[in-house]
């Protein structure tokens, strides 16, 4: 059964945090708060904790994890080069709900699915979360839900969940919505979105007129 942590308590954040970083580099799951919804993490850099995290959502590798970094500067270290609209949209929108999906560095030893050289980030608008990732670096974060379910808002939804597969639950209180993250695929000459979600399609044009969906 996971350890819970109540993160509204300065104590039980701390321990918790803790707690969550020595799981995390032990390869085991944890369940965190986003600005989103409650999400599933694993130490992006050990593929078997990626294996176990699909496992739990009852995921197929055809859908690769997402990646949280708790800054936006950690991006130019998964990449090659950062594109100009990367740049951009990152700068416009982040921490908050946008992903950006990038072509990452071949010398990357990580395994996030079958996702043919691209890495899908982004730095959530959430402090504990943040937090964590300040002291673990990238994590592999899906939606805390078992796949085709809907994803948890709650701590203890995401907990009915998903409890049995991880070791710690961090519960930074209720989540206000459940729309995910947008999508946006920077790898093409024209920005494309691949999934509409907090952030509106006019919002993004704002910053990169040319975008398509």
């Amino acid at each position: 059964m996971a350890d819970v942590f109540d993160c509204s308590d300065p104590d039980q954040r701390e321990a918790g945090l803790t707690a969550a970083a020595m799981a995390l580099s032990r390869g085991e799951l944890v369940l965190l708060p986003t600005d989103t919804v409650y999400g599933v993490a694993a130490d992006a850099f050990t593929p078997g904790a990626v294996t176990r995290l699909l496992a739990a959502k009852n995921r197929g590798r055809n859908m690769p994890v997402p990646v949280l970094v708790g800054e936006a500067s950690t991006l130019a270290g998964l990449v090659v080069t950062v594109p100009q609209v990367a740049h951009e949209l990152a700068a416009a929108f982040w921490p908050g709900g946008l992903t950006l999906v990038v072509e990452h560095a071949p010398s990357l030893a990580w395994d996030l699915g079958d996702a043919e050289g691209t890495v899908a980030v982004r730095l959530p608008d959430d402090d504990v979360t943040r937090d964590l990732l300040r002291r673990t670096g990238p994590l592999a974060v899906s939606s805390a839900n078992r796949s085709g379910r809907p994803a948890g808002t709650t701590a203890a939804e995401a907990a009915y969940q998903l409890g049995e597969h991880a070791a710690v639950v961090l519960d930074g209180g209720p989540r206000t919505g459940s729309a995910p993250s947008t999508i946006v695929d920077c790898t093409a000459p024209t920005p494309r979105v691949l999934r509409l979600g907090v952030i509106g399609l006019e919002q993004l044009r704002e910053v990169v007129p040319d975008i398509t969906d």
